[in-house]
């Protein structure tokens, strides 16, 4: 049984087929352009691949309450020619199957949680720290959704005594997106993350900062496992550093078997950058069976 994935990111488009098993056959990817350039493109990619149900992962913010009359719109999103833009009803007309529909991140969570690192735990978290911070969430076999889905790369923070810098989010001074993602820590430092590999006061500071974030969400989501993926966690000095100051940070309130042991409970993707890809052909194999 074959199946179409997508995830739709803000700066390129990945196409995928896969199988039952997640297991990815063929992979390509585009540029994201506007969508009257974009969206044929898709279709083209898929029109003649005999997939059963395709699962779109996508940027956001989106629109999953499919009792609502803009269920699978990209909403409100700063990248203008994309806003209000109807992704699945436009597709599924030209394509004619199923189409299971989250956001990037969620999608990223139930790829780990299905194939990956979370899929011996009943509640996890996914995060991404890369050109932004987004928070996917795995609770009990579904992925998380409310009033819209979580954007707890938003969530605030306290700044750092040290640290001067103004943040990047054209929304929020000190957000965990505007102080601890891969722009921030090129605009505080002049330079791109990976040309900081050895300078100890930058990761001393994101790891501040996402400790933070975590910290927040142990509190308040109580996972049984935190996955960190994305381009800066390819940094990989900044675990242990993470993991020490979330320690300091929960100082001894919360006590489980889980917090003892730092080093699986904080864990990288373990699915070589291709949760996302995976978690939707999971998407669309449970679009296929709903």
């Amino acid at each position: 049984m074959l199946f179409g994935a997508l995830e739709a990111g803000g700066t390129k488009m990945v196409l995928a087929i896969g199988n039952e098993n997640g297991e990815i056959l063929e992979q390509t990817s585009i540029p994201t352009e506007d969508p009257s350039v974009t969206i044929p493109k898709i279709i083209t990619y898929f029109k003649d691949k005999k997939i059963e149900a395709l699962g779109i992962g996508s940027f956001g913010p989106i629109d999953l309450d499919k009792a609502s009359k803009t269920y699978g719109y990209i909403t409100s999103t700063p990248k203008l020619a994309w806003a209000n833009y109807d992704i699945v009803g436009n597709i599924q007309k030209e394509l004619n199957i199923p189409v299971g529909f989250d956001t990037d991140v969620n999608a990223s969570a139930l790829g780990e949680a299905t194939w990956g690192s979370t899929k011996d735990v009943a509640s996890s978290i996914y995060i991404t720290i890369g050109t932004g911070i987004g928070v996917g969430v795995y609770q009990n076999g579904s992925l998380l959704h409310g009033m819209l889905h979580p954007e707890a790369g938003h969530i605030l923070l306290s700044k750092h005594p040290e640290d001067h810098f103004e943040g990047v989010c054209p929304y929020h001074p000190n957000c965990m997106e505007g102080l601890a993602s891969g722009p921030s820590i090129e605009k505080r430092w002049g330079k791109k993350a990976y040309e900081l590999k050895d300078q100890t006061e930058v990761w001393e500071m994101e790891a501040f900062y996402i400790a933070q974030g975590l910290v927040s969400y142990i509190f308040t989501l109580s996972p049984h496992r935190i996955v960190l993926g994305g381009g800066v966690m390819h940094q990989e000095q900044l675990f242990p550093l993470i993991r020490q100051k979330v320690k300091e940070l929960i100082n001894g309130y919360v006590c489980t078997s889980q917090l003892n042991d730092m080093d699986h409970y904080i864990v990288p993707a373990s699915l070589m950058d291709n949760q996302g890809i995976m978690g939707c052909i999971q998407l669309a194999k449970n679009e296929l069976q709903a």
